[in-house]
């Protein structure tokens, strides 16, 4: 039977300390709804210590990445307020093991929704705008089962949330140009989405009901990633724009947890000096439309 409390505590200390952990190994029991009992426990930790719930967010809504872990469905995962970077801002990303970033389409949820149904009725969705989702798997080498991904919160670990528009249906393949340094590294289509990223409204509320959440008024939901992901450097500026959208930054500084403990291990053998100040960095954005302020407020922002 699975230990429940017991992982989301391995989890919970592997993301507060930037150090990763092993896969756990398998044990009876240990599938997809114990996986999402040990998420539940994962979030009550943290809301425990005074962090809130920005909304919710999915995962594996690429057919190819569906393809790739061998499983037919979405997965799904909670969005903490306490993550959120502002649009425009240096994020810190000292607190993350090995992260990476993807370009999302946020919706932001209008209504009560309580089950498929209300997500098909009108005012469900109350505006959209453009995201940036940092991921960061908390078990070494970014290797999971799905069990494992959805235990560790789907790897959430922070976003930032462009511009709101206004919401119209009819606009849902957009163009996606996803920068690093000013330099696109991948250009693709919002319809990358479950095939239309409107579908997601509908996956979320299929998911909450299964795992028995109601989504909130005022909720975002992370739809999914229109490209693969990318690593995330220290110095690094990440820029998104979407179609009609408009865009979404922020500039990383800090370096990452595991880079932090490498680092430190080469200041021990005498060679730290170079080491800690190399990074991937590289120098400016291109213009693009306005931004706005990301909802929430961050611990991660200066």
């Amino acid at each position: 039977m699975t230990d429940v409390r017991r992982l989301a505590a391995v989890l919970d200390e592997a993301a507060r300390t930037a150090r990763a952990v092993p896969q756990p190994q398998p044990e009876p029991g240990y599938d997809v709804a114990a996986a999402y009992r040990v998420q539940d426990e994962l979030l009550r930790l943290r809301l425990d210590r005074g962090d809130r719930l920005a909304g919710v967010k999915l995962g594996l809504t690429s057919e190819g990445k569906r393809r790739q872990m061998g499983v037919h469905d979405v997965i799904f995962g909670r969005v903490p307020e306490s993550s959120a970077v502002l649009d425009g801002s240096h994020a810190d990303v000292s607190g993350y093991i090995h992260p990476r970033v993807e370009p999302e389409v946020v919706y932001l949820i209008g209504r009560r929704v309580e089950s498929v149904a209300d997500a098909l009725a009108p005012g469900a969705v109350a505006a959209v705008a453009p995201g940036i989702e940092i991921i960061d798997s908390r078990y070494r080498d970014f290797r999971f089962s799905l069990p494992d991904v959805i235990a560790d919160n789907t790897s959430a670990a922070g976003y930032a949330i462009g511009p709101w528009r206004s919401y119209d249906s009819a606009r849902w393949n957009l163009g996606v140009v996803f920068e690093i340094d000013g330099r696109p590294v991948q250009v693709g289509s919002t319809a990358a989405i479950l095939g239309d990223p409107r579908r997601a409204v509908v996956e979320a509320a299929r998911l909450a009901v299964q795992v028995g959440v109601v989504l909130e008024p005022g909720w975002i939901l992370l739809a999914g990633a229109a490209t693969p992901a990318e690593p995330l450097s220290p110095g690094a500026h990440v820029r998104v724009e979407i179609q009609h959208l408009g865009s979404v930054s922020f500039t990383a500084k800090g370096v990452g947890g595991d880079t932090a403990a490498e680092a430190g291990d080469a200041g021990k053998a005498g060679k730290a000096g170079k080491a800690g100040k190399a990074g991937k960095t590289g120098a400016g954005t291109t213009g693009g439309a306005g931004t706005g302020v990301a909802a929430g407020t961050s611990g991660r922002t200066s």
